[in-house]
């Protein structure tokens, strides 16, 4: 059975039970509450290469970032908060279908022309239909890139009510776009070619919807996935603010606007929540999708400093420094203020940390690696689990996991195992695989059995369909750039 029937039939049955029961249709069909108070709200923020080191409250002396701070003040900062893996559309994917990235089905950018990226499969449950199984209204705003409209990936085949902003993740390296899609239907933006510096900054309409659906379902229980693409390259932004005048190149001066735009829109965000009356019973984490994306020697990673944190690595590596988040959760009155938290946790938790704040059972085919956060964020400790486990797939498969304070990399399926005790060395610079041959084997073990095959991500290396689709793809988008290309169907709208 198709998933949409599936989950119209879930749907109907439950509604039925429960006029049964006595509840009646205008009762909240699957609550499992039984006081008065509503399942709390939770919006789930994904600024797409911020980095530890460029918020303010975890260092970084150059940015401005006061909102994202006063976040940390009023909640919880982690320190070990781990992304699903180290790009795009597989951190993305393994939030949304609470797996990580050895049973996800997106375990590296799978480009897809002539737009778009690799559909989640239908049969896959994603935290949005576990939000609509428990009567939550449900949006993700900002870049999709987990399946065309015409797939079964589409935001409207995963849960979604409501989409906006850029489907594929080619397109939204503009932040100046001819087009961008309120739900399916693409509109145009007057003064922009995609090329270049235009007139309509997208992020600006897309943080505009968010406040204005936001304000539209603030009496209901609501799910929203806040994909924001700052500060991803390219480095463009409508006005430079408080940077303009510089002693800096125009890239650092564009990306230190970004990370503070970021920060300012999600001052709005938290504003807004409190004018509404349901900052109290509305849980934000905020995230980055990797650890630092830059070489801690090129001209954003050295000016910022972004690796001052200690960490080795960065964006598409599989050491700790592109694996760990800039991670805030805020509840006020729920989530601790002020605390600094050391503990490990993984995107894939939020899934069933999700399922059991709503109180709901689940959906059928309900899968997930993660474990429930809620006490943790309570102020509890973290639940104990046998590894965290990562690949991806950039061309030669790279893998690590963490179980315990051990630390296990393989840079390809041909590459000997490194080892590394984070208790001790958390820079992950110096290998004892040698000296602790048990530990190599079990890490060996965890490794083979953490990754489920799957012909789209075989651990040899990349396939030639998947190349094609690739070459293909970019050379639609490159095509399209020049052309200043947009849908035939794009409408023409009013701002």
């Amino acid at each position: 059975m198709p998933r949409i029937e599936r989950h119209k039939l879930w749907t109907s049955l439950k509604l039925l039970l429960l006029v049964t029961l006595g509840f009646g249709l205008d009762a909240p069909h699957s609550f499992a509450q039984t006081s008065d108070s509503p399942p709390p709200n939770f919006i789930f923020v994904l600024s797409d290469d911020i980095a530890q080191g460029d918020l303010g409250c975890y260092g970084q002396k150059l940015i401005q970032t006061p909102r994202l701070d006063q976040m940390a003040a009023e909640g919880t900062r982690y320190m070990q908060a781990y992304c699903g893996t180290s790009v795009c559309a597989p951190s993305r994917s393994s939030f949304f279908t609470g797996l990580h990235t050895g049973h996800c089905p997106v375990r590296g950018n799978y480009e897809v022309a002539p737009e778009g990226q690799l559909p989640l499969p239908d049969e896959t449950v994603t935290i949005a239909e576990v939000a609509k199984s428990a009567g939550y209204a449900t949006a993700t705003f900002g870049k999709w890139g987990m399946g065309f409209f015409d797939t079964t990936g589409s935001p409207f085949n995963q849960g979604v009510d409501h989409f906006f902003g850029y489907n594929c993740q080619r397109h939204a390296h503009s932040y100046f776009p001819t087009y961008l899609y309120d739900d399916a239907q693409a509109f145009l933006l007057p003064g922009n070619n995609g090329r270049t510096v235009g007139k309509t900054y997208a992020q600006t309409l897309i943080q505009n919807d968010m406040i204005a659906w936001l304000r539209d379902n603030a009496d209901k229980p609501f799910f929203m996935f806040y994909a924001i693409t700052l500060p991803h390259g390219r480095h463009e932004i409508d006005d430079l603010g408080i940077y303009a005048d510089k002693p800096w190149t125009q890239k650092q001066k564009s990306y230190a606007a970004q990370v503070t735009r970021v920060d300012s829109d999600m001052g709005e965000l938290m504003d807004t929540l409190r004018e509404l009356g349901i900052a109290e019973n509305t849980l934000i984490v905020f995230s980055g999708d990797n650890g630092s994306s830059f070489d801690p020697q090129s001209d954003i990673g050295s000016l910022f400093n972004q690796a001052s944190n200690g960490l080795r690595g960065y964006k598409r590596g599989m050491y700790e420094g592109a694996l760990r988040q800039a991670a805030l959760a805020w509840w006020p009155g729920t989530v601790p203020a002020g605390r600094v938290d050391d503990q490990p946790w993984a995107f894939w938790d939020l899934m069933p940390t999700f399922a059991e704040l709503a109180g709901t059972e689940p959906p059928a085919g309900y899968e997930t690696d993660g474990m429930s956060l809620v006490d943790y964020l309570k102020g509890g400790t973290a639940p104990e689990r046998d590894y965290f486990y990562w690949e991806l797939h950039p061309g030669k498969p790279i893998q690590a996991a963490r179980f315990g304070n051990w630390k296990a990399v393989r840079n390809g399926i041909d590459k000997p195992i490194e080892l590394y005790d984070l208790s001790t060395d958390a820079g992950e610079s110096n290998d004892v695989a040698s000296s602790h041959p048990q530990v190599v084997a079990r890490a060996e073990a965890i490794l083979a059995e953490a990754h489920r095959p799957d012909p789209n991500w075989p651990l040899q290396g990349r396939s030639e369909a998947q190349a094609k689709s690739a070459k293909e793809a970019w050379a639609v988008k490159r095509a399209r750039d020049k052309a200043g290309w947009a849908p035939e169907d794009a409408v023409e709208r009013e701002y």
